[in-house]
Parts: structure tokens; sequence; C-alpha cells
């Protein structure tokens, strides 16, 4: 399995994830343990938004990839991150909003490929020039 493929098996996990504490959230209010679920499916989001992080490194330095699914990686930890601690502090006017916004963004980046993949020009291994077709 090539590291893009990995990329977005990662980023599937986290758009399921992410789906799994917006259930775990109306859990949260009808059953009396709920709280346990959200908590525990909303660290999971975060351990798999770092998982992400990671991945999308391995394929930006070692794999010539785009650093784009770097940025995009980190920018969804730190807004993970954000509604983490929004729940913490009971802020719902702003934790539930951002919930939808960390699915609605998962699952964007889910359905654009191009953000996985190297830029235009260079070849999948650092130091090997891409290879150019006569048109």
């Amino acid at each position: 399995m090539g590291m893009t493929t990995f990329l977005r098996v990662t980023i599937a996990l986290q758009t399921l994830a992410a789906f799994l504490s917006a259930v775990t959230a109306g859990l949260l209010l009808t059953t009396p343990h709920g709280h346990v679920l959200h908590s525990a499916s909303a660290y999971t989001v975060w351990v798999v938004a770092v998982g992400h992080v990671v991945v999308a490194g391995l394929v930006w330095r070692p794999g010539g990839g785009s650093p784009r699914a770097v940025l995009l990686a980190a920018g969804f930890l730190v807004l993970v991150t954000a509604q983490v601690f929004l729940g913490i502090a009971h802020v719902k006017a702003l934790h539930v909003p951002l919930g939808v916004l960390l699915f609605g963004v998962s699952l964007v980046q889910l359905s654009r490929p191009s953000a996985c993949l190297p830029p235009r020009g260079r070849s999948r291994r650092p130091g090997r020039r891409a290879s150019r077709v006569a048109a």
C-alpha cells in the first residue's frame, strides 16, 4: 500500500471518527453514561487527527507529496484541539457548530484526492526528474 493510499485511509478514519463523535453527542443527551462515550469519541478524533498530521508529513517529505496535505492536517488538528477544550469548558454555543464544521471539512478532504498527490512536474521520489511527454 502506497503512502498516498495510507493518507486516504487515515482521512477516512478521521471522517468516521468525527461522525461517531456526533452520534455519541446524541447519546450524551439521551443516556445516563453518554458523556463517557462522547469523551472517548472526542479523544479518538484527536488521536486520529495527530496520526493524520504524521502520515501527511511522511507523504510530503520522504514521499515527495504536496505540503498542502500537511497544512490541511495541521489545521484540522488545531480545530479538533479547540473543539476538545470547548467541550471540556461546556461552551456549547461554539462546540456544536465547530463539530459540524469538523465533520464537513473532513468529508471535503476525503472527497478531494488531489490534496494527497504530488505537485505537477515532480516525481514521487526525491532526486528524480519528472518525465516529460511530447504533446
